[in-house]
């Protein structure tokens, strides 16, 4: 998705981009081949080839923050395919919702292959080091909470693409918690974890605090759940959010 995407390059909005997927091109260098068919201005045909040659530049060399800055936050999600081999499906563990009065007990890190779990007063401080290696991290809610936790915890960190998976789930019709979006999808929780909130983790940091290592394990199953289960709903659903997103509206004409 994310080489043929036009979004990205200065003073080139949605109506231009969707004309040229009207237009069926297919890709960057398909655009590069056959960008004389667009009905375009001489000025917008000159920024549109080259953004497209510096952005095949930049993909090429592996320059993720060059996306990571030109793209919407909302659109993260188009380069997933790309940078699939250098991301980390993340998810934190607090004491409760605020920033500035809760922290965060425990953080899940999964590179899909291997998970590490990073726990409060024993290891935590090594997840910076740990999240610094990837390109990419795919959250769920953690827009508005995951990254910003983080971010407090460990000043200056974030210079990822971060795919929040809430936001283009919901545009394909899966909207509620993660929870609520694996049983959608038939995602089954182990029998250790079924029915766990977050609110109920809470308790069994808490719980853990007081000496019960029993429920430490149980935390650290049902976060690494959370962050396995990340990659499995993006890789179930990538596929219809580019299909959703290339769709033609009603209305569309196919031109500028």
């Amino acid at each position: 998705m994310l080489n043929n995407t036009y979004i990205h390059i200065p003073s080139i909005g949605a109506s231009t981009e969707r004309m040229i997927w009207n237009s069926g091109i297919k890709s960057w260098e398909d655009f590069l081949k056959n960008h004389g068919l667009i009905k375009a201005t001489k000025k917008k045909q000159r920024l549109l080839v080259s953004g497209v040659e510096e952005s095949i530049e930049q993909l090429e060399s592996g320059n993720h923050i060059f996306f990571a800055k030109r793209l919407l936050p909302r659109h993260h999600w188009r380069a997933y395919k790309n940078f699939k081999d250098n991301t980390a499906f993340v998810d934190i563990e607090t004491t409760g919702l605020s920033m500035n009065f809760d922290n965060i007990t425990m953080i899940g890190i999964f590179n899909g292959k291997e998970t590490k779990t990073y726990i409060k007063d024993i290891n935590l401080d090594d997840a910076k080091e740990e999240l610094e290696k990837y390109k990419q991290l795919v959250t769920f809610n953690g827009a508005r909470f995951d990254i910003p936790f983080i971010e407090h915890e460990f000043p200056g960190f974030f210079n990822h693409l971060h795919i929040d998976l809430m936001y283009p789930l919901k545009n394909i019709g899966y909207s509620g918690g993660l929870k609520k979006i694996e049983c959608s999808l038939g995602i089954r929780r182990s029998e250790e974890t079924e029915g766990i909130s977050g609110f109920e983790a809470v308790h069994l940091w808490n719980k853990y605090r007081r000496g019960d290592s029993e429920a430490l394990e149980t935390l650290i199953k049902y976060n690494k759940e959370d962050v396995e289960n990340l990659k499995t709903i993006i890789d179930m659903t990538y596929q219809k959010m580019m299909d959703d997103e290339v769709k033609p509206p009603p209305s569309s004409k196919g031109t500028v």
